[in-house]
C-alpha cells in the first residue's frame, strides 16, 4: 500500500495538469482560414473568433462581402461551428469541425450537399 499511494498521487497530479491545459485553449482573435476543394486551395479569408468558456462566436465575410455570423463550441482542443445561409436553392448549412494545436487548427468542413473539404487556419499575430 505504501508504494501505491505515491503512484496514485502522481497520476492524480498528471490528470489535473492535463485538465488544466485542456481548459486553457482560447481561440479569441483573428485567424486566416484556407479551404482546399477539388478545384484547389481557395484564397485565404480572415475570420474573427470570440470564445467565452466553451461558447464560440464566429464572424466571417462571404463571397459578396457580406458579414456572416456563426456559433459553435470549443471543448478541449476540439472546435466546431455552423452557419446557415439562404441561397437561391434554399437554406444551406455549413459546419466546420477541427482540432486546435496552439496557433493553428485544421479539420473538415461539410458544405451542405456540396461535400466535405479540408480547412486549416493560423492565428494572426
Amino acid at each position: 500500500m505504501s508504494k501505491v499511494l505515491p503512484l496514485i498521487t502522481v497520476l492524480a497530479l498528471a490528470l489535473f495538469a492535463f485538465s488544466l491545459s485542456a481548459q486553457q485553449v482560447n481561440v479569441t482573435g483573428d485567424w486566416e482560414l484556407t479551404m482546399t476543394t477539388p478545384r484547389g486551395e481557395r484564397p485565404p479569408q480572415t475570420i474573427t473568433l470570440k470564445q467565452e468558456g466553451e461558447k464560440l462566436t464566429v464572424t466571417m465575410t462571404g463571397r459578396q462581402g457580406e458579414e456572416i455570423k456563426a456559433e459553435g463550441t470549443v471543448k478541449g482542443n476540439e472546435i466546431e461551428w455552423s452557419m446557415t445561409r439562404s441561397t437561391p436553392r434554399g437554406e444551406s448549412t455549413t459546419t466546420y469541425k477541427g482540432k486546435i494545436e496552439g496557433d493553428t487548427m485544421s479539420g473538415q468542413v461539410q458544405m451542405g450537399d456540396f461535400g466535405t473539404f479540408d480547412w486549416k487556419a493560423t492565428k494572426k499575430k
